[in-house]
């Protein structure tokens, strides 16, 4: 049976000289959760996950596994298996010495090394590669053998950086799918590293979205989605992303957007210290109004008159780009409509899936 393993950074910091790069970050991992950090560039999370695996020194607070803290802990004796972007196979070894490296390392018998490695490469349908080196490999079998090499060594933690960047699109769809499959048989607590977002809602059970050192919000893939707390977490999750449009108060039923004004059907309550905005409408909650009709079927849908600026067909729906109200939107339609760049439209917003920020702070308000 597959030991328990949880995982929690207390305050947890980093700093390069006087530059801090992850500031004092609280996270509590589950026992076999397959948990994502994602966010851009430079906001902390491989950092963090090398932090976790004692590739780098942590400059405050503490981590623990099972409630041990680990800080001092050589990575070696930590317990943990982690594949990298680069693969980091040894390109003189076979596929078989590869995934069986860290098994002689530890003195295993080699009768149970062949047994163990046999096991993995058949569920990784490997089994006809093990002679082979990894230059002989395509870059999705390269990934597979690193992930084979991490799983013989039955770690209690899972760590992965970046591992499916150098692929392209079609397999990087594939490994996700090959990688929720063997998350499930093996069920061991998993930390997963990306900026691409995609990779991100498809593979967790939990999204940490980490923006310049800080976490900005912990949720479901759902909820990160739906349910955005920040204008950062907004504007990153999703593809396309949610579209966020400059707001003043006109008064507590009323906002001012661009050139038009907007009249919701919820009023602005407690929030009288605040007059900037940010108004959000995902492309879905757009829709495109039909015909000459002035008014919608939905009374509390927002009307608004514009033109398409540009069409972007992708086969099972089309994304039109479109100027309203003197803003820029994005809005997801059926495939296949009968609209042209320049033409006059008409558009419903769907206030009830609309969410509002606070422009300063980034808040959500509601």
């Amino acid at each position: 049976m597959q030991p328990v393993a949880t995982v929690e950074f207390q305050n947890l910091t980093k700093k390069y000289g006087e530059l801090e790069v992850v500031h004092q970050i609280n996270l509590s991992i589950r026992d076999g959760e397959f948990l994502v950090l994602v966010g851009p560039s430079g906001c902390g999370k491989s950092t963090s996950l090398r932090m976790l695996a004692g590739l780098e020194d942590i400059t405050g607070g503490k981590i623990l596994i099972n409630d041990k803290t680990v800080n001092d802990v050589a990575p070696r004796n930590r317990d943990i298996a982690m594949v990298f972007q680069d693969y980091a196979l040894y390109p003189h070894m076979s596929v078989f010495e590869n995934m069986a490296f860290s098994l002689k390392y530890r003195k295993t018998p080699k009768p149970q090394i062949k047994v163990r490695v046999k096991e993995i490469a058949d569920i990784l349908e490997l089994t006809p590669l093990l002679d082979r080196k990894p230059k002989e490999l395509s870059g999705g079998q390269r990934q597979r053998v690193a992930m084979g090499r991490a799983i013989v060594r039955e770690p209690q933690v899972f760590l992965f950086d970046e591992p499916l960047s150098n692929l392209d699109a079609k397999l990087r769809g594939t490994m996700r799918l090959e990688m929720k499959r063997l998350h499930r048989r093996f069920g061991i607590t998993t930390v997963y590293v990306t900026h691409d977002q995609i990779e991100a809602m498809t593979l967790a059970d939990r999204v940490v979205v980490m923006n310049d050192g800080n976490i900005d919000q912990i949720g479901t893939p759902e909820e990160v989605y739906h349910k955005p707390e920040t204008l950062f977490v907004a504007g990153f999750i999703g593809s396309p992303t949610m579209n966020l449009l400059p707001a003043t108060r006109l008064d507590q039923k009323h906002l001012s957007l661009g050139d038009g004004s907007l009249k919701i059907p919820w009023a602005i309550k407690g929030k009288e210290n605040v007059e900037s905005f940010m108004f959000g409408i995902r492309p879905e909650d757009i829709t495109l109004v039909t015909g000459n009709k002035k008014k919608s079927a939905n009374k509390a849908e927002i009307l608004m008159d514009g033109v398409v600026e540009e069409i972007e067909p992708l086969g099972a729906d089309t994304l039109v780009f479109a100027k309203a109200a003197g803003q820029s939107l994005v809005l997801r339609s059926r495939p296949n409509i009968s609209i042209k760049s320049g033409q006059p439209i008409r558009v419903a917003i769907d206030p009830h899936q609309s969410h509002l920020f606070n422009a300063n702070s980034g808040k959500v308000l509601r």
